[in-house]
Order: structure tokens, then C-alpha cells, then sequence
């Protein structure tokens, strides 16, 4: 029962027995199980993927085979060559978010991305991948040399930079979906108050927000993907365009 009732609570405050009471400390409990939800999801459907994949070829292996052929071509594009460990991420990324955006289609579930620790967790994430890169392609005296080129009083600015583009991820996807969230409550509540009006608005509603939604959410997870891949190109391929044209 003590498990039921832990759920039930918006926040939970693992540290408040310590005397650390403030908000900062709190972790919203719906955010934390909804994103494992989204996981358990994402794990199902690779289970069922790789079954169905190993039974005679149809319509099912065409629709997947095509799915993961448009992303290998996107990453080969994006990277100049495919590299299956980045391909990996990007597409993880994108059904995260995809699914993370939709999942409220489901009753009683909220999208984890329109909370703004979610989709900084995710810019984050898609930082420290593409750093870790940089300073692995690179070597880590080439990429702090980045931050002070190309004069040393360069560096806030270029620091200023590279954290521009976690926001540039974070709030983008935020906004977006919270707007969404947003609009949609008050479209129900214009509509609530008379039995004749909320039948067939609501259904109206939740019809036009399911095609929205479905739509809005692809949109997002793509937007965020690209955005990804071409951090991850000019991180990559940077120095050599560089030196390229310098030549």
C-alpha cells in the first residue's frame, strides 16, 4: 500500500529526512514513472520488431526495413559516413521523444518532454554525447583549443557557444509541446459546462488533437534529431573542413 500511495504523489522527497526541503530536491514522481513507462514501451516494441523480423518477409519487415533505411541515410548524409554507433543514438533520440510527445494518447498518462527537467536532461544527454566525440576524434588539447580560437579573449564567447546549443535543444522541444499541452486544455474547457456540447466537442477535440499531436510530435523528435546530427557533424568534421579550406 505505502508503494500505491508513493505514486499517487505529484513529488517525491527522498532527501527531506536529511533537511533538504527545498524544491530543488523534490523529484516529480509522474515525470520519472511515465519516462520508464516510455522505456518499457520502446523495449516492447524492439521485442516485437526483432520476432516479427525473423518470420517470412511482408508488409510488417517492409515498413521496418524502410524506417531504419531512412535513418542510415540520414546519419550517413549528415556525417559524411555511416557509423552505426551514432545512428544508434540519434534514432533512440528520436523514438524517446516521438513516443515521449504521444504517450498521453494513452488515459491516465502525461507527456514527460512538456517538463522542462525532461527535455534539459535530453539536450544535456546529446551535449556530453557529442562533446565526448569531439575530444575523442580530436584529442582533448585540440578541443579546448576551440574555446580560445581564434584569439584567447574569444572564450565566453565561444563558451557562451556551446551551451547555447543545450538551450537551442531544451527549450525549443519544451515549448513546443507545453504550448501544445497548453492550447489543448483550453479548447476542453471552452467547451465544458453543457452535456449537448462536450459529447461530440470533445470527440471532435480529442480527434484533432490525436492528428495534431501525432504530427507535432514527429515534427519535434525530427527536429530534435537533425539538430543533433549536425552538432555532431561539425563537431566531428570541423577541424578537417577547417583545415581543408585552409589548404
Amino acid at each position: 500500500m505505502k508503494g500505491m500511495d508513493l505514486l499517487k504523489e505529484k513529488y517525491w522527497k527522498p532527501l527531506s529526512h536529511l533537511g533538504f526541503k527545498h524544491k530543488f530536491f523534490n523529484i516529480n514522481s509522474e515525470i520519472v514513472v511515465h519516462t520508464w513507462i516510455i522505456i518499457g514501451i520502446m523495449a516492447l516494441i524492439l521485442a516485437l520488431i526483432y520476432f516479427m523480423l525473423k518470420r517470412k518477409p511482408g508488409v510488417f519487415h517492409f515498413v521496418v526495413t524502410s524506417f531504419v533505411n531512412y535513418f542510415v541515410t540520414l546519419s550517413e548524409q549528415s556525417l559524411g559516413k555511416f557509423i552505426f554507433g551514432h545512428f544508434a543514438f540519434v534514432t533512440a533520440l528520436f523514438l524517446f521523444i516521438f513516443l515521449g510527445n504521444t504517450i498521453a494518447i494513452i488515459p491516465g498518462l502525461e507527456e514527460p518532454t512538456k517538463n522542462l527537467n525532461t527535455t534539459l536532461a535530453l539536450g544535456l544527454t546529446s551535449f556530453v554525447y557529442i562533446q565526448f566525440f569531439n575530444i575523442k576524434t580530436h584529442g582533448i588539447k585540440s578541443y579546448i583549443g576551440e574555446y580560445f580560437s581564434p584569439f584567447f579573449i574569444m572564450f565566453p564567447l565561444n563558451l557562451i557557444g556551446k551551451v547555447a546549443s543545450i538551450i537551442s535543444l531544451s527549450f525549443r522541444l519544451f515549448g513546443n509541446v507545453f504550448g501544445g499541452v497548453i492550447i489543448t486544455k483550453i479548447i476542453i474547457g471552452t467547451i465544458e459546462g453543457s452535456i449537448l456540447k462536450e459529447i461530440p466537442g470533445i470527440l471532435l477535440v480529442q480527434i484533432a488533437t490525436l492528428a495534431f499531436g501525432l504530427f507535432e510530435a514527429g515534427l519535434q523528435a525530427f527536429v530534435f534529431m537533425m539538430l543533433t546530427l549536425t552538432y555532431l557533424s561539425i563537431a566531428l568534421q570541423g577541424k578537417k573542413q577547417q583545415t581543408s579550406e585552409g589548404s
